[in-house]
């Protein structure tokens, strides 16, 4: 199975990324996706690792700047589609593999002048070793940058994840939230842990847009349908009774937070913690 590790045990965040199809929900952040590389000072034959890339959301537009990109992601269905969206697009300079955040063991130290992790690596289930592993295959005077949700944010996709875990039964113990990437004080201590000096390490608060041709209550249905921890949060809500009021909860979230002028399309601007570090 593709969400079994290789000693045949379900490797859960595995199994939450291959659940449903990412790519519905990726189709709907391109245009984000792509202007935030734009500010990234990226220049042919730059060596960039993307790190939870999913199925190219920003890998393709770092290709199509002339960067070498090598997209990892734990999720085989994403690597598939990112493959197939790179051919497709006629992009040579542009790979997708199977991987894990926490254990990059296939790749060699200092291999990459950049490597970014936008709303990817912040889901791998062990911060410390994550951080670990991107100031290890990142060359000394290279960067690393994510993109974090923040939490308690009032945005879209924090609020989505803090709906749906509450109607979601308690995380396992030992578990931590992936949210706490979005706290200024977790990146430091886990980035210093690697060895970053804290003053190498820097902040700002970003805005990431949603936008759809279609209406908000169609986006609300394609991450009912298609994004895996709300696909988990409606199977636990069905057996408790509560998916129609989760359901009410988030579509009216996607309908309220709509910036599009017309009512028919989507518009929904997220706030996300952006991380640049310099090793």
């Amino acid at each position: 199975m593709a969400s079994k590790e290789n000693g045949g045990k379900v490797n859960p965040n595995k199994a939450l990324w291959e659940k449903g199809d990412f790519t519905r929900i990726a189709e709907s952040m391109r245009e984000s996706g792509e202007a935030l590389v734009k500010n990234l000072g990226i220049a042919k034959g730059l060596k960039v690792l993307d790190l939870g890339c999913g199925d190219g959301t920003t890998a393709l537009p770092e290709a199509r700047l002339g960067a070498d990109v090598l997209g990892v992601d734990i999720a085989r269905n994403l690597v598939d589609a990112g493959n197939k969206r790179a051919k497709e697009a006629g992009l040579t300079n542009c790979r997708f593999i199977e991987g894990d955040a926490c254990n990059l063991i296939e790749l060699n130290d200092h291999m990459f002048d950049l490597v970014i992790s936008i709303f990817g690596a912040m889901f791998a289930p062990k911060p410390f070793d994550v951080a670990k592993e991107m100031v290890r295959v990142t060359r000394p005077g290279g960067r690393i940058v994510m993109g974090n949700w923040i939490p308690n944010d009032p945005t879209l996709v924090a609020q989505i994840l803090k709906i749906s875990s509450s109607y979601s039964p308690p995380p396992p113990e030992g578990f931590v939230s992936p949210m706490t990437w979005g706290m200024e004080n977790n990146v430091i201590e886990r980035f210093t842990n690697a060895g970053v000096v804290k003053t190498n390490i820097n902040f700002v608060r970003d805005t990431f847009t949603f936008k759809s041709p279609g209406s908000p209550s169609e986006l609300f249905n394609s991450f009912r349908r298609y994004y895996g921890p709300t696909m988990n949060a409606f199977e636990a809500a069905e057996k408790s009774g509560k998916a129609d009021s989760l359901g009410r909860e988030l579509e009216d979230l996607f309908i309220t937070q709509n910036k599009s002028p017309n009512k028919d399309c989507t518009s929904i601007p997220a706030t996300f913690l952006r991380v640049t570090i310099t090793i």
